[in-house]
Parts: C-alpha cells; structure tokens; sequence
C-alpha cells in the first residue's frame, strides 16, 4: 500500500486533475484506490461526479475526529475508485485544528483504519503550504509534484523542496519525493523544453518519463463530472494517465524488488 501526496503550492498545474485520472487509471488496472481531497475548493470530488454541496460529512469531518473515513468515504460510480469528499466547509478546519492536540497528524491517524482495503491513496493537497498540506505531507510516503514548465516553476519548486525537508525533519523521516510530473506540456514552446531539460538534469529519474500534454478532452471532463478516462478514452490526456499510471506501477514493482 502506498499514500501519495499530490502537491505544488502553485496553482493551476494540474494537481485535481493528476489526482483525479491517475485514481482513474490505477482503478482501470485492478488497483484499489481512495482519493483524498484535502482542497476545501472540493474540485476532485466534483471531477469523481460527487456533489460537494449534498454532503452530509466530509474529510472535514474526519480530520476533527468527528466521523471515520469508512463512514465519509464515496464512490465515484464510474470510475472504480473512492473519494474522501470535502467542500467549503473544510477552510474552517485550519482555524479549528489550531488548537486541537497532533494537529498535524490528524489525516495520517484516520487513514490508518482504512490504510489495509487499498493498494494506493492518492492525497489532493490545496495550492498553499499551509495545516491542511502538512497534514497531507505528515500522512504520504511519498510526494508527486504535478508542474508546468514555465519561467516561474522551479523558482516554486526550491520552496516546496523546502517544506518537504522541513517536515522530513520534524514529522515524517520517511518522506521522499515519488516524481515530477511535467504537466499541460507542450513540445512546440522553447521554454518548455528548456525548463523540462533543467528539471531532467537537477532531478534526473525522479522525473517521471510519462508527460501530460495540454489537452482540451481533459480540460472538459471534470465539468462533466468523470475522469477523462470515463469522458474520452481516447483522448491524448486520458492515453497519457494510462501510461503514468503504468509507469508507477512499474517504478513499484521494482523498489519491492530492491528491498527483497
């Protein structure tokens, strides 16, 4: 079993919509899967085709220790996978977990009852470093970081590297990065390709191999309430999920392979 935190403090590089087809596609490949979406915007339970605004409880909910994530849990009915939901509600949690008792911790302690049904639980992190991602980050193995390409994307990545070593120090020794995920790329811009080259040479094979291409099938889906996979099958996007999620399995298979 693996937990995943999916993370960039930058928005809009594609981090609800990595969490969302990559649940998909792992769930297509006979994996069990949980999405978290720790994102009081609540875009990945959406994009599962659950509606945030019917919830009777939420991830928010869980994290107050109010309601167990076996009893907040939904399905995402086409897709194959489950989703801890959350909306608006959870921007209230960070004022609340202030003052709770390992507030950092809150996430890592619920999933541990559910931690044995899944063989992934993939964690949407919101675009800040603030108590909801450390929560995330307290609660991962691992840490993928969905980025585009662009003049301001490393500069972004040197403070999330940071946070990351930061909580390796104080809450998590076994935190380590899972991959870079080159997201909404596109070949044809020189600078693309530049900043794609330094990341490849700064961060060698933990850049994953698989990239995302811009794609307007995967831009449309969420609206639609499905993963790409369900919406276009198809399509460059979902083709390219499919292939990420292949290559994870395979980078897996391998570090079981290592330690035995």
């Amino acid at each position: 079993m693996r937990i995943i935190a999916i993370t960039n403090q930058k928005g809009g590089v594609g981090k609800t919509t990595t969490g969302v087809n990559l649940a998909a596609s792992l769930a297509a490949m006979q994996r069990r899967v949980l999405l978290v979406d720790l994102d009081p915007q609540g875009n990945a339970t959406m994009g599962s085709g659950v509606d945030k605004r019917s919830l009777a409880a939420t991830v928010y909910h869980v994290l107050l220790g109010e309601k167990q994530v076996a009893e907040v849990r939904q399905r995402a009915a086409n897709a194959g996978y489950d989703v801890l939901p959350s909306n608006r509600e959870l921007a209230g949690a960070e004022v609340e977990l202030v003052d709770i008792e390992h507030r950092e911790t809150r996430l890592k302690d619920a999933l541990l009852s559910v931690a044995s049904e899944y063989d992934f639980i993939l964690i949407d992190c919101p675009p800040a470093l603030n108590l909801l991602t450390v929560n995330g980050l307290t609660a991962a193995q691992a840490v993928m970081i969905p980025m585009q390409c662009e003049y301001y994307a490393l500069e972004g990545l040197s403070d999330l590297v940071g946070t990351i070593k930061r909580v390796r120090a104080h809450l998590n020794p076994d935190l380590e990065i899972e991959g870079l995920l080159r997201t909404m790329y596109d070949p044809r811009n020189t600078l693309a390709q530049q900043v794609s080259a330094q990341l490849l040479q700064h961060f060698g094979d933990k850049v994953y191999r698989t990239v995302i291409p811009r794609n307007v099938r995967l831009a449309e889906a969420p609206s639609h309430g499905l993963p790409a996979l369900e919406f276009d099958r198809a399509s460059k996007g979902a083709q390219a999920y499919l292939a990420l999620a292949g290559e994870m399995l395979n980078r897996s298979e391998a570090r079981t392979e290592k330690t035995t």
